[in-house]
C-alpha cells in the first residue's frame, strides 16, 4: 500500500460516524460531515471533553476569604473589562477567559498554602488588566500591546507591576488556559437548536450580563450557556426545551431551570448607571437591541409549553 492509499484509508476511518442522534432529533453534525471547517466528526467529542474539564476549574465563594473586596467591586471590574473588550474590539472569548482567570485566581490564591498576601482593592484593576492581557495573547490574532493595557489603566500601574501580576496569575492557574467557556458552549447549543442570529444575540446578552453576578460564578459554564439559551427562547416565545437541546447539551429542563431562574433574577435587577456597559452594548442596533426586549417572569420560565419539533 502506497502513501496515498494509506492516507485515504485513514481519512475514511476517521469519517466513520461515532455518534448517532436519537430518533426525532436532527443530527446537526451529520449534516455537515463533509465540511472540514465544521469539524463535524469531532464536534461531539470536543464538547463532551470540555464538559469533563469543567470540574478542574471550580470557583467557590472566595470573597468570604477577602476582607478588602466586595461583590460590588467585582461587578465594577467586570463591567470595566467589558468596556475594554469593546474599545479594543477583542473577541468575546477573550473577555470570558479573562473574567474566568480573575475568578479562578481569587479562588485559588486565597486557598494556597502557605497563604499568599491577599489582593487589595487597589490591585483589583491590575488583576483585570493582566487577565485581559493574558487572554488576548491566548485568543487574539493581533493582541493589544502591553502599553495599551497600561494606558487603559490611566497610568495607575507600572510595566513591572503588570508583568509581575501576569506571571503570578499564570503560576496560580498552573499555566492551564484551556478553560471551558460558557460562550463557546452557547455557540454550539444555538447552532444545534438552529436559532436565528437575533435569538443567539439575546442569549449572549443574558450570558454576558450574568458575568457581572458574583452569585453565579460557581455554576458550570455549560449549564450557564444552556440556561441562557433557554431564557432567550422563552423571551422570544420560541417554545421550550426540545429533545434536540437535551441531547446536545446533556441537560434536562429540570437541571437547568434553577440556573435559569437565577439568571432571570439578575436580568430583572434595576439597572445601575455605574454598571451599565453590557446593557448599553446590547441596546445598539448592531446587537439587534436585544437588551430592550421585555423580560419573562419566573412563572413563565417554569411553565412548560408544547415544545417545537426538533
Amino acid at each position: 500500500m502506497n502513501l496515498d492509499e494509506t492516507l485515504n484509508r485513514s481519512l475514511d476511518e476517521e469519517s466513520e460516524e461515532p455518534h448517532c442522534a436519537p430518533d426525532g432529533v436532527a443530527d446537526i453534525d451529520r449534516e455537515n460531515w463533509n465540511d472540514p471547517f465544521q469539524v463535524a466528526n469531532y464536534a461531539m467529542d470536543i464538547f463532551n471533553y470540555l464538559k469533563t474539564r469543567e470540574r478542574l476549574f471550580p470557583i467557590d465563594d472566595y470573597l468570604q476569604r477577602l476582607n478588602d473586596i466586595s461583590a460590588w467591586m467585582r461587578s465594577l471590574l467586570v463591567d470595566w473589562m467589558v468596556e475594554v473588550q469593546e474599545s479594543f474590539e477583542l473577541n468575546h472569548e477573550t473577555l470570558y477567559l479573562a473574567v474566568k482567570l480573575v475568578d479562578l485566581f481569587l479562588t485559588r490564591s486565597t486557598k494556597m498554602k502557605p497563604a499568599r498576601e491577599p489582593l487589595t482593592k487597589e490591585e483589583l484593576q491590575l488583576l483585570g488588566a493582566s487577565a485581559l492581557f493574558i487572554a488576548s495573547k491566548f485568543d487574539e490574532r493581533i493582541p493589544p500591546t502591553v502599553d495599551d493595557f497600561l494606558y487603559i489603566c490611566d497610568g495607575a500601574y507600572t510595566l513591572a507591576q503588570l508583568l509581575k501580576m501576569e506571571i503570578t496569575i499564570l503560576r496560580v492557574v498552573d499555566f492551564d488556559l484551556g478553560i471551558p467557556l460558557s460562550y463557546s458552549f452557547l455557540r454550539r447549543y444555538a447552532r444545534c437548536a438552529r436559532v436565528s442570529m437575533p435569538t443567539l444575540t439575546l442569549a449572549r446578552f443574558v450570558l454576558e450580563q450574568c458575568l457581572l453576578e458574583y452569585g453565579l460564578v460557581a455554576h458550570s459554564d455549560s449549564k450557564m450557556a444552556a440556561a441562557a439559551l433557554y431564557i432567550a427562547l422563552r423571551i422570544k416565545s420560541l417554545g421550550s426545551w426540545t429533545p434536540a437541546l437535551q441531547y446536545y447539551t446533556g441537560y434536562s429542563l429540570e437541571e437547568i431551570l434553577p440556573v435559569a431562574l437565577a439568571q432571570n433574577a439578575a436580568l430583572h435587577k434595576k439597572p445601575k448607571s455605574a454598571i451599565s456597559t453590557v446593557r448599553n452594548k446590547y441596546s445598539h442596533t448592531t446587537f439587534f437591541e436585544v437588551a430592550k426586549l421585555p423580560l419573562v417572569a419566573d412563572c413563565d420560565l417554569a411553565a412548560s409549553p408544547a415544545p417545537r419539533p426538533s
